[in-house]
């Protein structure tokens, strides 16, 4: 009987070197897995595998060795424990997130909330190439989120509130792009120059600035054999649902324009940033 190594592979099983052996990618939305999918994978690998997972460079996990005529059996295993297959091919691939706001004193937003709305928005739609989404929850930039087809950096829309000021001058210590200065006393913002890091609303220790979540957004990232660094034309996201109707625009950007194996990043170069940049600004502007 004929293997379809395309539905496999498809669904998650990768050919190994070793015939008749394939390695199992899971799907893992931002990095996060109970502690009842441990267990099942443990079980699995030691089961059906050669007992050991591997851990991938984007924060997903591979059992290696299950021999084909397990892998349905597999399947129903995991499906015990909450786990899923991941997939592999031309379609939107796991989304990566750092720990963000909710963990992290760091982070500027959710960014486990915001990887979870874009897996069940994206995950697995069948696409020309692979497609990556990666969320980072601040300039720290642990996911590098700029080496995503679309990245998503945490940031902090600050704004001065002088009447709580104090003038203390632990913000302008904070500021690392000297976006802060003072003089006099008086606490002068260039807002030309802020990154919306958030760490000067973050050290103040009257509250002397309103600083709500928002989001920078960059587009084309690749880090294969060839490297390039996503591009940000956008000025700050401030809501969600803006946020969703820009990737929204930008996927189907490239399902409409992509060639077959193509990336985005080479898409855009073929078609033009400036087609691509119309269509986002006017899904920014809604």
């Amino acid at each position: 009987m004929a293997v379809d190594y395309g539905t496999l592979k498809k669904g998650g099983f990768m050919r190994q070197k070793q015939k008749d052996n394939f390695s199992l990618r899971l799907a893992v939305v931002g990095g996060t897995l109970t502690a009842e999918n441990l267990k099942k994978i443990a079980e699995v690998a030691e089961k059906y595998g050669d007992g050991h997972v591997h851990l991938t460079s984007r924060q997903g996990v591979e059992i290696p060795f299950i021999k084909l005529q397990d892998i349905e059996e597999v399947k129903d295993e995991l499906e015990k424990g909450g786990c899923k297959p991941g997939v592999c091919g031309p379609r939107v691939r796991t989304v990566t997130a750092c720990q963000g706001s909710e963990i992290c004193p760091s982070g500027n937003i959710d960014t486990y909330g915001i990887a979870k709305q874009l897996n069940e928005r994206y995950f697995g739609r069948e696409l020309p190439h692979k497609f990556k989404f990666g969320v980072t929850g601040c300039q720290n930039n642990c996911l590098k989120a700029e080496e995503n087809d679309v990245g998503v950096k945490g940031a902090l829309d600050i704004k001065y509130i002088e009447d709580k000021c104090i003038g203390c001058g632990v913000c302008e210590k904070a500021c690392r792009t000297d976006a802060i200065t003072i003089k006099d006393g008086k606490v002068n913002v260039d807002y030309d120059k802020c990154n919306y890091c958030g760490r000067c609303a973050k050290s103040c220790p009257t509250d002397a600035w309103d600083a709500e979540p928002a989001y920078i957004l960059s587009f084309g990232g690749l880090f294969g054999n060839e490297i390039n660094k996503g591009e940000s034309p956008l000025p700050l996201v401030t809501s969600e649902e803006q946020l969703f109707r820009i990737t929204d625009a930008a996927i189907q950007f490239f399902a409409d324009y992509a060639k077959p194996s193509e990336r985005f990043k080479f898409t855009l170069d073929r078609v033009g940033r400036e087609e691509f940049y119309e269509k986002i600004e006017e899904a920014y502007h809604g």
